[in-house]
């Protein structure tokens, strides 16, 4: 960990001291994010009792805040080449935080539901310039170790939320959930408004136009996918998968011509980038498909109980805390391209294993199955990442930033929306996760197809720093 705060000659980001604090004001705005889904998830019942309403009604307290965050993640990369990233990462954590506390003092479920909608803005804020706010933090030779920071907080947020819910709920009322955010919130401002970096904010306009197509795009598209998995009418999804299609052809006509486009197309002519990409949203429908249907699996299949089930996930987030690091730290030396390769094959098999447990399989036989899916998640990721942000331009960071959250957290729907398709439909949980084997598949293949461009960026990159010294 140390050598991440070590400063050579010629580094590029910030001096190495510097770089803590910076570092640790990401790690809260990250955490409470991420905690924050899977911990509300947990108190969505203790919400429903608490304010009246049905079980139903209380899944949008989660909905709303997912389509929102997931509606305005190009938007928010776009509009921080104009405020800053670091102006935009400190507004997105204070409107986060400051929302979290309307949500705790909510005598209503529409009260509760704006300010959830305001809780996703300042989520999406924050994680849509993330990873390229690392980029500004660290050395290029130290982006990988960086990234694999960034995913063992990740893992750690995913497996800490539904234990710190309930926790919480054990020991008070659900508004306490979202009071957790207000010290942590207080403090991740100052702490970001102090030591991330500062920069000049790009002259000219914005692409209001393609921001209008692009959260028309991206909500008409969640809004049909928590559709199929909760019962919506098929005129319903046709009608909002049909609008989020028209959307998404003018938002790439408008991208051909705006001076300043919400998403530069010119990013895919980078093939690493656009293979990455791929790679990363075909692996993350695999890993939603695999959550959803595994609960499924563990209580109605095989009989464990809930509390059982949430045990048996844990190795799962545990092995990409401990391998991601390990991981980022080799793609600074080695083909981050043949490590994410590495890691696919891995979660492939991973998956398969799973998809043939017998009923009558036993804790053991599960808990390695899950812990091989971590391995290979943990080992494809921060490679993955470094790959993402590393190939492209520095200036265009901030929107390859954008395009990658936005490819995970669609990704991750995608494979919800497919598991709820598939058992609406009667078919066996078996198979949806034999579909999740099915797309890690795919994202092994476009990983493996950018193995000869990502080693010859690793010799051009060597080249250049045995050039300057370093």
């Amino acid at each position: 960990m140390s050598r991440l705060f070590a400063t050579r000659p010629g580094d590029d980001g910030l001096p190495g001291p510097e770089r803590r604090l910076a570092v640790l004001a990401l790690i809260l705005g990250t955490l409470m994010a991420v905690v924050d889904t899977t911990m509300v998830n947990i108190a969505l019942p203790s919400i429903a009792a608490g304010l009246e309403v049905s079980a139903s009604r209380a899944v949008w307290v989660t909905n709303l805040f997912q389509i929102t965050c997931a509606a305005f993640l190009l938007v928010f990369a776009a509009l921080s080449e104009l405020l800053s990233r670091r102006r935009l990462y400190v507004a997105g954590v204070a409107v986060f935080t400051l929302a979290a506390l309307g949500s705790a003092l909510s005598q209503s479920l529409e009260s509760l539901l704006v300010f959830r909608a305001l809780q996703g803005l300042g989520a999406a804020a924050t994680l849509s310039i993330g990873p390229s706010i690392y980029r500004q933090i660290f050395p290029s030779r130290l982006l990988g170790s960086a990234l694999g920071l960034s995913a063992l907080v990740v893992a750690a947020g995913y497996a800490a939320g539904p234990a710190i819910g309930g926790v919480l709920l054990s020991l008070a009322d659900w508004p306490w959930l979202f009071a957790l955010h207000l010290p942590l919130g207080a403090v991740a401002v100052v702490l970001a408004w102090r030591a991330l970096p500062r920069e000049t904010a790009r002259p000219g306009g914005f692409d209001w136009q393609g921001a209008l197509l692009s959260v028309a795009m991206l909500a008409g598209l969640f809004v049909a996918m928590d559709g199929v998995g909760h019962g919506m009418s098929v005129v319903g999804i046709a009608a909002w998968a049909g609008g989020s299609l028209v959307a998404a052809m003018l938002f790439l006509w408008r991208q051909r011509r705006a001076p300043h486009p919400l998403l530069p197309l010119s990013l895919f002519a980078e093939r690493r980038f656009s293979l990455a990409l791929a790679a990363q949203g075909s692996a993350f429908v695999g890993q939603g498909v695999a959550f959803v249907a595994l609960s499924f699996l563990f209580q109605q299949a095989m009989g464990f109980s809930p509390l059982e089930t949430a045990w048996l996930f844990t190795p799962w987030p545990l092995a990409i805390m401990l391998v991601g690091p390990l991981a980022g730290r080799l793609a600074d030396r080695l083909n981050p391209s043949l490590l994410a390769s590495a890691g696919l094959a891995l979660l492939v098999a991973g998956l398969a294993s799973l998809a043939r447990l017998e009923a009558e399989a036993g804790v053991v036989e599960v808990l390695w199955r899950m812990a091989l899916c971590g391995i290979g998640f943990g080992l494809f990721q921060p490679p993955n990442n470094r790959e993402l942000i590393g190939s492209v331009p520095r200036e265009r960071s901030a929107n390859a930033s954008g395009a990658m959250s936005t490819s995970r957290t669609v990704g991750q729907s995608l494979g919800v929306a497919l598991v709820g398709a598939f058992l609406a439909a009667g078919i066996a949980v078996q198979a949806t996760l034999w579909l999740g084997a099915l797309t890690s598949l795919l994202a092994l293949l476009a990983s493996l197809a950018r193995l000869p461009l990502a080693a010859a960026a690793q010799r051009e990159r060597r080249a250049v720093e045995a050039a300057g010294g370093d």
